[in-house]
């Protein structure tokens, strides 16, 4: 499963608020499978956390996808409008802005 399928997922199984130890038992062992192969479970992201509840599917989401490893993020300071914030030949004290 992508990740960005599982607020959906989190709606339809529970109702908010709900505990943590509930979400982790009803779905820990789903996996999300990210774009460059990696695989997860749901139990081993949410188990990393302090969160004892969850007030809405959002929260639940959020939480989860500040949990994910970084092949789920794709990479890291791509740009596709051209350079890069790291790339400092772009932002030199020549560059000119109109």
């Amino acid at each position: 499963m992508r990740h960005s399928e599982t607020r959906q997922l989190f709606e339809q199984t529970f109702e908010f608020p709900t505990e943590h130890e509930t979400v982790v038992e009803q779905l820990g062992d789903v996996e999300l499978t990210s774009p460059v192969g990696d695989v997860v479970t749901i139990r081993s992201i949410l188990e990393r956390t302090n969160e004892a509840s969850y007030e809405s599917a959002d929260g639940l989401y959020t939480t989860l996808l500040g949990g994910l490893e970084d092949g789920f993020i794709g990479r890291k300071y791509y740009d596709d409008r051209g350079g890069t914030a790291m790339d400092s030949d772009t932002f030199g004290p020549e560059t000119e802005s109109f």
